[in-house]
This record gives C-alpha cells, sequence and structure tokens, in this order.
C-alpha cells in the first residue's frame, strides 16, 4: 500500500492542499465520475478508485506555466464539481455574477485580487440557465484577498473579481446534483 507523508507541513502548504485533498474526497463518494475522463485524457495521476493526486510541483509548474499566458487549467471537471488552476493579470470583471446551482471556494496560491461579495443586484439580467449578471450591485463587502487566504461564496450570492497586478488561485466549484 502507498502512503503520501507530508514532512514538515506548514499551514500555508496544508492551505494549498486542502482544497484539493476535498475535491479528491469528492471523487471517492461518487469513484465512477472519473474514470471515463481519465480514460480519455490518458490522466496518470488518477487511481483505481478514481481519485487523483495533484502533487504541489505539478501545481506550481502549471502556475508557472500560465502566468507566461495568463488563463485557466481545468484541473477536474464533471458534473459534481470542477477545480480549475488560474493565472489572471490585470483583468476586472464586467458585471457581478451570481450562480443558482453553484458554490465558488477560492483559494490564493499567489498575488492579490480585490472581491466584492453580497448585496442587491441592480439591472440584473439572465445570461443562461441558473446563471445571472448585474453591472451594479447595492450593498456588496469589498475585500481583498491575499496568498493563504480562502474565500467561500455560497450559490445565490453576487460576486465580482479585480486583478490590479497579478494572482494565482484554485477555485473549487461543488454543483447542484
Amino acid at each position: 500500500m502507498n502512503k503520501v507523508v507530508l514532512k514538515n507541513a506548514g499551514r500555508r502548504e496544508f492551505l494549498r492542499a486542502a482544497p484539493l485533498a476535498a475535491a479528491a474526497g469528492i471523487t471517492l463518494a461518487n469513484s465512477s465520475f472519473l474514470a471515463p475522463m481519465a480514460s480519455a485524457q490518458g490522466a496518470a495521476n488518477v487511481g483505481p478508485a478514481g481519485f487523483q493526486l495533484f502533487r504541489a510541483q505539478e501545481i506550481q509548474d502549471d502556475a508557472k506555466a500560465l502566468v507566461g499566458s495568463p488563463g485557466n487549467n481545468n484541473l477536474v471537471q464533471g458534473k459534481n464539481f470542477a477545480v480549475v488552476l488560474t493565472v489572471e493579470t490585470a483583468k476586472s470583471a464586467k458585471e457581478f455574477e451570481w450562480h443558482e446551482g453553484r458554490d465558488h471556494i477560492l483559494l490564493v496560491l499567489d498575488g492579490e485580487t480585490v472581491y466584492q461579495v453580497g448585496g442587491t443586484p441592480k439591472g440584473a439580467h439572465s445570461i443562461g440557465p441558473g446563471e445571472w449578471h448585474a453591472p451594479e450591485a447595492e450593498g456588496a463587502t469589498t475585500m481583498t484577498l491575499e496568498k493563504g487566504d480562502m474565500l467561500v461564496i455560497p450559490r445565490g450570492t453576487l460576486h465580482k473579481r479585480s486583478t490590479a497586478g497579478t494572482v494565482t488561485f484554485t477555485l473549487i466549484s461543488p454543483q447542484a446534483a
């Protein structure tokens, strides 16, 4: 039996690994979920029970590659949740968004970004089933997220991100069944 042992794991390493471990736990509850995706992608990091292990070095290498060409790396996608590694530079959302069927768990790995969360939408419009946008929100809370910070945004909660510099983060998005 293979065993993974973390030596001298500090708080930051735990916070960096916890969301991915949670995602792996979700796949264990529904082990058939990742099997078709793994075989289609030829994923070497998918175990026999359908779990996936993302080593810290793999995540760091992916993040470095994204710094050169900011964007998203969809680590896991499926019917129950998604895990996305994102690097963005000087990017701001034009509108607030909210989702009826999915939550967001965001963990900042490097850099910082500003989130506006909550409030009452003004000028809301649907962009698809269960997906909404609004150009403004009255009463939103503004917060700056820095390396190591985690933000949990429940479904139905308005949110908008603005990044002046560069930020690297993981986004875990559980979806309604």
